[in-house]
């Protein structure tokens, strides 16, 4: 039962919590310098967009603007561009957060000291986007990364994480970075297309959102020095369901080029028989009579999650019942014949995704379990295989075996700490890609371990984004901040800046990295000694895959 309990505990973090050449190894302390000076004022670091001009401001050699409207829109209503302005709009400060449930993370001062969270303030007006560049209007056409948060589909921001901010990797890879903030949970996802056509595309609209800051970048990032024809997609965890979400539909074509999904290989969106359920059953709840559904617009936002919290979960147990168990159920983007017309790499890659080379990885230990239940941080293997005969009942030496192929050396509790669901949605992912025949894909496995909190955070689920972004000091209660820290990190974040500009990320830092091809397994592993793996993990994971076939 423990384990039953365990896996409950794990998924329930992962929606809440719920993705060249060197520069050297001292190239950190001058990005990460305290001592840098700040202008802001009427003449400097204002840029044209088509709504009007906007202010940032000037620090440490790059030009920086917060909260910039990319779009407006009512709630449960189609994202329209905002109107226009006159004069200079102050752009400085991030911008509201979606409204959304009290992250459960903060219960933990373990995990609120690590993440250190900024939850913002929240407002419906989200539609913001913030930017990174080292020039305006300087004749230069940088690489574009756009940046999109996790949080599954129901939390999180683009400011939440000090690892999000831009400044290192724009300064170092003399890049334009984008992150912005859109509509999630109940406000983004809620189909409610029952009702009528008006409401046919409610059940994708915080998908919309993104498109619409997408075609922003298109018309506004050259005044910002970026290149809108080479435009990198990012994102990890209910980020990088975005960016395969985004791959699968026709409406996103030509507005990004490369795309890099991080531990976030959500490779199927909600079907519509069961999201228009959970839409009906909101409106019910809420004793609305559905001629009068347009009142949902004025019910006060907790109430409404309220509502919504009671569907998704009525729903859930239906759709399970019927063998449907999707990553992520209720929130999320779905399959409406519109915006979205078949599963996200579901069974194969969807044609607009053949020509955009991708990047595919996750952690080690994901929502490592020994990190949360500190019993099982140092057990002992008799004791391991006593608990795990609970999952695997006659298999568990078998299981044991496939570790220990995969990883010599392990000890007990990677047992239970090893991730195996988020590597064989990412490699599935990865196989139907390579399928197409068309552009490469690179698979990674990031496994450096954190020294903080006694090591118990180990190779989990976000501790990659520091080394992506190139922010240990700013991470530092995740990191530690220590010298095999920075120097990881100069070489992840070189490798994604190239993969940005030219579609490969090879550095000189690295060994040669390989695409992937279903045949070798080729996987860059990240840690103090980069190093390229082959089939490392096949036995494991094909263990995995047959006991959920008989599960």
């Amino acid at each position: 039962m423990l384990m039953k309990s365990t896996i409950s505990i794990i998924m329930c973090l992962f929606v809440l919590v719920v993705t060249g050449c060197s520069c050297g190894t001292d190239s950190h302390m001058f990005i990460n310098k305290d001592d840098t000076q700040v202008t802001a004022s009427s003449r400097d670091a204002i840029a044209e967009t088509f709504t009007g001009k906007v202010a940032g401001y000037i620090e440490n050699g790059l030009t920086i603007f917060k909260g910039i409207p990319y779009a407006t829109a009512q709630r449960f209503e189609l994202p329209q561009r905002p109107a226009a302005w006159e004069g200079i709009r102050s752009c400085r400060a991030y911008g509201p957060v979606c409204p959304q449930a009290i992250r459960t993370g903060w219960q933990s001062d373990e995990l609120a000291f690590a993440f250190n969270w900024d939850d913002g303030f929240p407002g419906e007006d989200c539609q913001r986007l913030n930017i990174w560049t080292p020039g305006l209007e300087d004749g230069k056409k940088r690489p574009v990364m756009v940046w999109l948060h996790g949080g599954g589909y129901s939390a999180g921001s683009g400011q939440e994480l000090p690892a999000y901010d831009g400044a290192s990797l724009a300064l170092s890879g003399d890049i334009v970075v984008v992150s912005l903030n859109h509509r999630l949970n109940i406000l983004g996802f809620l189909d409610l297309s029952a009702f009528g056509e008006k409401y046919s595309m409610t059940g994708n609209l915080g998908i919309l959102d993104i498109i619409m800051a997408l075609e922003w970048v298109r018309d506004n990032i050259a005044h910002f020095g970026g290149d809108p024809k080479n435009v990198t997609l990012f994102g990890q965890s209910g980020g990088g369901g975005k960016v395969s979400t985004l791959l699968a539909t026709s409406r996103a074509s030509g507005l990004f080029h490369k795309a890099i999904v991080q531990s976030g290989s959500m490779i199927s969106a909600m079907e519509p028989e069961y999201s228009r359920k959970i839409g009906i059953e909101v409106v019910r709840e809420l004793a609305l009579q559905p001629s009068h559904v347009e009142q949902i617009k004025n019910i006060p936002y907790q109430t409404l999650l309220s509502a919504g919290e009671k569907a998704v979960a009525k729903i859930r147990k239906e759709a399970e019942a019927d063998g449907f168990q999707p990553l992520i159920f209720g929130w999320a983007p779905t399959t409406d014949g519109i915006f979205l017309k078949e599963q996200p790499f579901d069974h194969e890659a969807p044609k607009t995704a053949k020509n955009i080379p991708m990047i595919i990885g996750t952690t080690l230990h994901e929502f490592s379990v020994s990190t949360y239940m500190p019993d099982l941080r140092n057990i002992d293997l008799q004791k391991a295989k006593e608990i795990l005969k609970d999952k695997y009942g006659d298999k568990t030496d078998a299981f044991i075996e496939a570790v220990a192929a995969a990883y010599p050396g392990f000890r007990p509790a990677d047992l239970f700490d090893i991730d195996t669901r988020f590597r064989q949605g990412a490699l599935h992912q990865a196989e139907v890609k390579v399928r197409q025949k068309g552009a490469p894909v690179y698979m990674y496995l990031f496994s450096w371990e954190s020294p903080v909190l006694d090591g118990t955070l180990r190779a989990m689920h976000c501790m990659e984004l520091p080394f992506v972004f190139n922010n240990i000091k700013k991470s530092r209660h995740m990191t530690g901040g220590g010298e095999e820290a920075f120097r990881l990190a100069e070489k992840m974040s070189r490798a994604w800046i190239n993969f940005a500009r030219s579609g490969n990320p090879n550095v000189t830092s690295l060994p040669e990295w390989d695409p992937y091809d279903p045949g070798t397994g080729a996987t860059m592993v990240f840690d103090n000694q980069c190093r390229m793996e082959y089939l490392h993990d096949r036995e494991l994971i094909s263990f995995i895959f047959e006991m959920n076939k008989i599960q």
